[in-house]
């Protein structure tokens, strides 16, 4: 696993283009995707999951909100990404993301069984 709050860990380590940094901002769909993409193939693993947010209590700007969280899972074979805004404190908004990156990493991993192209 890593743990990428710095933008240059997100481009040095998972491989996110500094042009979607720069373009989209760490919290975003697209840093999401990147960063899940990353996982997987710099780090040979089979399923890569990201999350990128803003857990609070501070950190909002116009547009991102406390709670805005993206996640990102990748297979070799599906992506899938959600967004939230999830209430609450730090630790709540952190708490509802990591029950929500396993449910989408438990459904993308459902439907990657049952193509035929997949194979682990």
């Amino acid at each position: 696993g890593v743990v990428s709050y710095a933008n240059e860990v997100k481009d040095s380590v998972l491989g996110v283009p500094t042009e979607v940094l720069r373009e989209h901002g760490a919290v975003s769909a697209q840093t999401a995707r990147a960063m899940a993409a990353g996982v997987r193939t710099r780090l040979g693993a089979d399923v890569g999951i990201s999350v990128t947010g803003i857990a609070g209590p501070t950190g909002a700007t116009t547009g991102k909100p406390v709670g805005l969280v993206y996640i990102g899972v990748a297979t070799p074979s599906e992506e899938n990404l959600r967004r939230d805004i999830w209430p609450g404190d730090r630790s709540e908004v952190r708490a509802a993301s990591v029950q929500a990156a396993l449910q989408l990493a438990l459904k993308t991993l459902t439907v990657t069984a049952s193509n035929p192209k997949f194979a682990v």
